[in-house]
């Protein structure tokens, strides 16, 4: 498997996971299957979009830009994709590398 396509499982198990929840979903607790209090899943999400969106703008020799954090986080796959695939499209291999454990880290604290 090369990485790229590590990045690109990690991204389709993540969105598989997460594209039929309902916005009260998005809203529990990404800690909530713990019994513990942290950020919404959605927080934690788009965190994980930012973050990678701004991998792509270093790659790209740009400033990075914040990622619009829509009304509606039934959206946040949606922007995964699109920054995943800038990110498999401009960032070198040790940050798509990253990118992968850290969406596969996401997925695990989703439960």
């Amino acid at each position: 498997m090369t990485h790229d396509d590590q990045l690109d499982t990690a991204v389709r198990k993540l969105v598989g996971q997460v594209s039929h929840w309902t916005p009260p979903r998005w809203a529990a607790s990404s800690l909530s299957v713990s019994g513990l209090s942290g950020p919404s899943r959605a927080d934690l999400m788009h965190d994980l979009v930012q973050w990678m969106a701004d991998r792509c703008a270093e790659a790209e020799g740009r400033p990075p830009l914040p990622v619009p954090r829509l009304d509606n986080d039934l959206a946040l796959p949606d922007q995964l994709q699109v920054v995943a695939a800038d990110l498999r499209r401009f960032a070198p291999l040790a940050v798509r590398q990253d990118a992968a454990a850290r969406i596969t880290a996401v997925r695990g604290a989703f439960g």
